[in-house]
């Protein structure tokens, strides 16, 4: 056999994987994890999710604390809240921003302090409409107790139902 029939070999497999079943496909980008204080029990996670197909967040998990939840701002008159959303919809190719004014992830019970420059391990369950689950793991970088994204309230501040 021939080096260039092993070439030619090789660039047809190459273009047959190019043209079989496409996996769905989740990308997470711009994680990062809001530092904690000595005996905090919680915290918040946010990101950028972008799904290849229409799917949605149901989970996520993280071995920092004790609970993860994905939740949302709410307004009562005048006063905010967060209250629990068990899944977030992820539009095909559109990005999904887990932000501190809107939908963001939740670390209760944490382990011990989150400090500034660690990094914090994530994993999110993201199912497809046809039903398939699909992990991604995440290395969230933990930024300053003061970190905010613009106009953001103190998180402090809210009531949990």
């Amino acid at each position: 056999m021939s080096l260039q029939s092993v070439k030619r070999g090789l660039a047809a497999l190459v273009l047959l994987g190019l043209t079989g079943p496409v996996m769905a496909q989740t990308i997470v980008s711009e994680a990062w994890v809001r530092a904690s204080v000595p005996h905090q029990q919680s915290t918040g996670a946010f990101m950028t999710i972008t799904a290849s197909s229409d799917s949605k967040l149901v989970s996520v998990a993280s071995p920092v604390a004790k609970t993860v939840q994905v939740h949302e701002m709410t307004m009562n008159g005048d006063v905010m809240g967060m209250r629990e959303v068990k899944a977030v919809a992820l539009p095909a190719g559109k990005p999904v921003t887990l932000d501190p004014n809107g939908l963001h992830v939740m670390l209760m019970g944490l382990n011990d302090q989150v400090k500034e420059g660690q990094q914090v391990p994530l994993t999110l369950t993201v199912e497809t409409a046809d039903g398939t689950a699909e992990t991604v793991a995440v290395q969230a970088q933990v930024r300053a107790l003061t970190a905010q994204a613009q106009g953001e309230h103190e998180h402090m501040h809210m009531s949990h139902p």
